[in-house]
C-alpha cells in the first residue's frame, strides 16, 4: 500500500491550498481516507474524513465551512483524495497526514488507521 502525498507549502492568511493523497494497493473494497494534522509537541488532530467511494464527508468543527474533502476514482488502480483548504488561518499551521482506515473514526492515534502517508507541511503566515 502506498499513500503518496503532495501539496502543502507556505501561504498568507486567507489564502487557499490543496493537499493531494494518491492511494494505491489497498485490497479492501471500501475504506475511509482521513486527514489528520500534527503540531510540535501536540498530539494528532483529526481534520476530515471521507469514504473511498467519495461519500459521507466529515469535518472537525475547526475546519468546517473552510475545508472540502473529496475522492477521485477515475483511475482504476489509484484513488486520489483531495483536501481543499480555503480561508487558511495561522492556527492551521501543521504537518498534515492522510491515512487509510477501515472504519469511520475521528483519528487520534496512529493505530486508528492501517496506512499513513509521510505528511506534508502547511505553514500559514499571518
Amino acid at each position: 500500500v502506498l499513500l503518496a502525498q503532495s501539496g502543502g507549502g507556505t501561504v498568507q492568511s486567507g489564502e487557499s491550498l490543496r493537499l493531494t493523497c494518491a492511494v494505491s494497493g489497498v485490497t479492501f473494497s471500501n475504506y475511509y481516507i482521513n486527514w489528520v494534522r500534527e503540531g510540535p509537541g501536540a498530539g494528532l488532530e483529526w481534520v476530515s474524513g471521507i469514504r473511498s467511494d467519495d461519500s459521507a464527508p466529515r469535518y472537525s468543527d475547526s475546519v468546517k465551512g473552510r475545508f472540502t474533502v473529496s475522492v477521485d476514482k477515475s483511475r482504476s488502480t489509484v484513488d486520489t483524495a483531495y483536501l481543499d483548504m480555503s480561508n487558511l488561518k495561522s492556527e492551521d499551521t501543521y504537518l498534515y497526514y492522510c491515512a487509510v482506515c477501515k472504519d469511520a473514526v475521528m483519528v487520534t492515534r496512529t493505530v486508528d488507521c492501517s496506512y499513513w502517508g509521510l505528511g506534508t507541511l502547511v505553514t500559514v503566515c499571518s
